[in-house]
């Protein structure tokens, strides 16, 4: 059952340094300088963008069996390893949303806009069709988001500056790289053959 926290929370976590959400968070933390709107901002966003991902994720589980599942996982978590490689940039759409409200209406739109379709979310469906504790999963994700996130907001452009992004991704498709083969060895022993 911990393991439902946990990992998501490690996962998640690693991915999103160096992620486009993560450079939001520091145009957003620039131009606002009112870190805690904007923390509250991500929590919003983040908990309503994974619960929805972790419902579609827990949905989409229940129509496979644990073989099948387990193969369109293994996949999806190799896939999501060599798309963390790729460093994310950010859209200009995202940051002029800064103009038109507060720092933490600001934060919640622009969050949760930037993490559809985005590694994190697709990393939560993934999490919560292999975990059956569901809300456990959110929780995890969105504490991801927040280790990532916070000490951003908090220390501005510094953390982002210091930190070895290349060797951060390197783990994080690493973390999914072995999540895919925990995967292909749970469908090895659905089918039988281990």
């Amino acid at each position: 059952m911990l393991d439902s926290l946990l990992v998501p929370t490690a996962i998640v976590a690693l991915a999103e340094i160096g992620d486009k959400t993560q450079l939001l968070a520091l145009i957003l933390a620039a131009r606002f300088r009112k870190p805690w709107p904007i923390i509250a901002g991500i929590v919003a966003a983040t908990l309503a963008n994974h619960a929805a991902a972790g419902v579609v994720g827990a949905w989409f589980g229940s129509f496979f069996s644990d073989s099948t599942l387990h193969w369109i996982l293994a996949a999806c978590f190799a896939a999501t390893a060599l798309w963390t490689l790729v460093p994310d940039k950010m859209d200009d759409d995202e940051a002029s949303t800064a103009r038109k409200f507060g720092p933490f209406l600001t934060t919640l739109i622009a969050f949760f806009l930037a993490e559809m379709g985005d590694k994190t979310q697709v990393a939560t469906v993934m999490l919560a069709a292999q975990y059956p504790e569901l809300w456990l999963v959110i929780i995890g994700t969105t504490l991801g988001m927040l280790i990532a996130n916070v000490p951003v907001v908090l220390a501005g452009n510094f953390a982002a500056d210091k930190l070895p992004l290349t060797l951060i991704r390197r783990l994080a498709a690493s973390a999914f790289l072995i999540l895919a083969i925990v995967a292909v060895y749970k469908a090895m022993q659905s089918s039988g053959w281990v």
